[in-house]
């Protein structure tokens, strides 16, 4: 029991990792890049980016090892919609992360900073990770309950 009590709670936590991340590169995206916000910018994409690994493997062991077993989940729709939902927000993520690389590079070479169209670009698709990644939770709280499963 205590091991299923940990990977919950470490899954859990991954996933408001996630969420915390993409709420302050949205923050740091709205103002002029620079030099030191680049940095940050993408370092926390990095971090970004081992959370979703994280979670991912978490939820793996999670699916086969513990809780209701992979039988429950692979016949459940939320569950398809939610790791369909959670691909589709690493996706998303692609953009931006090119994006953050580019103008750390940039910063540290003192070369112009990113425009506002496209700031707002990116800003944009960080606004959609952050919604799917609603949809994400909202899918894993009606899978955990056996809503759309046999």
């Amino acid at each position: 029991m205590a091991a299923t009590a940990f990977f919950a709670a470490l899954h859990h936590l991954l996933f408001f990792i996630i969420a915390a991340v993409l709420a302050a590169e949205l923050v740091l995206v709205a103002e002029p890049v620079t030099v030191k916000s680049a940095k940050r910018l993408a370092l926390l994409d990095a971090h970004y980016g081992a959370a979703a690994i994280g979670i991912l493997a978490v939820g793996f062991i999670r699916a086969v090892y513990f809780e209701k077993g992979w039988d429950f989940y692979a016949h459940n729709p939320f569950f398809h919609a939610k790791i369909g939902a959670f691909l589709l927000v690493a996706l998303l993520s692609i953009y931006p992360t090119i994006q953050f690389t580019r103008w750390r590079r940039s910063a540290v070479a003192h070369e112009k900073p990113p425009d506002a169209p496209t700031r707002d670009k990116v800003r944009r698709f960080v606004l959609v990770e952050l919604i799917g990644l609603g949809v994400v939770f909202v899918c894993a709280a009606l899978m955990a309950r056996g809503i759309g499963g046999y």
